[in-house]
């Protein structure tokens, strides 16, 4: 099976903007013979946390969103799985979700951070108590986002739910770099997983993002890596 990373500088607070590239890469990566393709941290937005929150219900989306159609469409189009990072809507505040559209566009499971960041609670995001997995032709994918890949426990459910690969969708900047050749490879090789990182390229909120986005083997080894900030898609086939 072949999974990818999509990584392209989201368009800040503009939904139907980001959702058409996110469409696009999601078509892109059918004709390349991706089976999952995952997007960034906040990739419908942008990680423009104080504007998502006093935007409330114009700029959170729940799953049936109809601004997110373009991206469901695409996946039942192209046989794709899409993993759709966003800011999303629970009765205690937002939360940052990643959605997870099957190869029909139907919703899989839904995916709430579990380790929110000490700015991103100042802003007003609540911590996520929804954590979801999802099997694909025989194969287990866990889910993170961010912050969460820095706590073992996160790499330890994934595996202890016979997930063979682990799904992150990211914001690192430039000063996020030690990351790379440390947490990526200690959680894949810590947990027997593949670990796939989509990051953001270029501007995002107060953030730079770094590009980079890429595979990593159950060895800690890396499969894939973006070529810094170039826009596309970074694939690697994997064997769990």
């Amino acid at each position: 099976m072949i999974i990818a990373a999509a990584q392209f500088p989201a368009r800040a607070l503009d939904i139907e903007a980001n959702a058409a590239r996110m469409a696009g890469f999601v078509t892109e990566a059918g004709e390349r013979g991706a089976s999952v393709v995952v997007f960034a941290e906040l990739a419908v937005t942008g990680y423009e946390l104080g504007a998502i929150v006093a935007g409330q219900d114009r700029l959170t989306t729940a799953p049936d969103d109809p601004r997110l159609a373009p991206v469901r469409a695409a996946c039942r189009a192209a046989r794709v799985t899409a993993v759709v990072n966003c800011a999303g809507r629970t009765e205690a505040g937002p939360t940052i979700s990643s959605y997870v559209y099957g190869p029909d566009g139907e919703l899989l499971t839904r995916y709430d951070k579990q380790h929110v960041t000490d700015s991103e609670t100042a802003e007003g995001f609540v911590r996520g108590t929804v954590g979801g997995s999802f099997t694909l032709d025989g194969v287990g994918f866990g889910l993170g986002i961010c912050y969460d890949a820095h706590f073992p426990e996160t790499g330890a459910c994934a595996a202890k739910a016979g997930c063979g690969v682990l799904l992150l969708s990211s914001l690192y900047g430039e000063s996020g770099r030690e990351a790379w050749p440390t947490v990526f490879p200690e959680l894949a090789r810590a947990n027997g997983l593949y670990v796939l990182l989509a990051n953001h390229s270029g501007r995002s909120g107060p953030y730079e993002g770094c590009g980079l986005s890429g595979v990593w083997g159950p060895s800690g080894a890396v499969a894939a890596v973006a070529a810094g900030r170039e826009e596309g898609l970074v694939l690697a086939e994997v064997s769990a």
